[in-house]
């Protein structure tokens, strides 16, 4: 299964461009993807954009970069590389995978992958209901199980910062395609498994809730 996550300028791929895209096999942790790249001339960056992501405007449109469509390319064809192709991540399919379609339609990229893919949201929104016999919900009655609550579900602390309605709700670390990858694999590995999987996440003990 990989695991994957990118950053972009925005939340359109009609308006917004790509800049990084991270990836991991969670059946084989030593195989990782990260590569970054530049916007097209045409794309938009929205500010919210800037302060998770952490790259500046500079560092979005530096043309030193390789161009969208050449990271397309590298990813696709790493993708083609691994022996299992389940693309896995939160909010996959409605983000991540609407983004590489769309762009990939644009460059004129032939996709060889079926996109299947396993939501982090809807697995922990199973086990969640599996533990408490009901489901996460917000003040609306609608899914509350965003990635920080799916973090907190699974014993981990969020430190990335946090926005909502544009405004820093959470300080911390920008957001990083590869290592939001490392967080959703650890996260899946707790939820499926009931074990950690990175070293470096020991120190979070899995709740007992999770444990098989």
């Amino acid at each position: 299964m990989i695991i994957l996550d990118i950053e972009t300028s925005g939340f359109s791929p009609i308006k917004n461009g790509i800049v990084s895209i991270g990836a991991i096999c969670l059946n084989d942790l030593k195989k990782e993807f990260y590569e970054e790249c530049s916007l097209d001339e045409e794309d938009e960056i929205i500010k919210e954009a800037t302060i998770v992501n952490g790259f500046s405007e500079e560092e979005m449109r530096d043309q030193k970069k390789q161009t969208q469509k050449e990271l397309l390319e590298h990813f696709f064809k790493w993708i083609e590389e691994q022996e299992i192709r389940i693309l896995a991540g939160h909010n996959i399919g409605f983000f991540d995978l609407n983004f590489l379609k769309m762009k990939a339609e644009k460059y004129g990229i032939n996709i060889k992958t079926r996109y299947r893919s396993l939501d982090l949201c809807s697995v922990a929104q199973t086990r969640y209901f599996q533990i408490y016999g009901k489901f996460l919900l917000d003040d609306y009655k609608e899914n509350a199980m965003n990635l920080p609550s799916v973090l907190e579900f699974c014993g981990l602390t969020d430190e990335r910062i946090q926005l909502k309605d544009g405004k820093v709700i959470q300080e911390g670390k920008p957001h990083n395609a590869l290592e939001d990858t490392k967080l959703e694999a650890e996260c899946f590995s707790r939820l499926i498994y009931g074990k950690s999987l990175f070293p470096k996440f020991k120190e979070f003990p899995i709740p007992k809730y999770l444990l098989k």
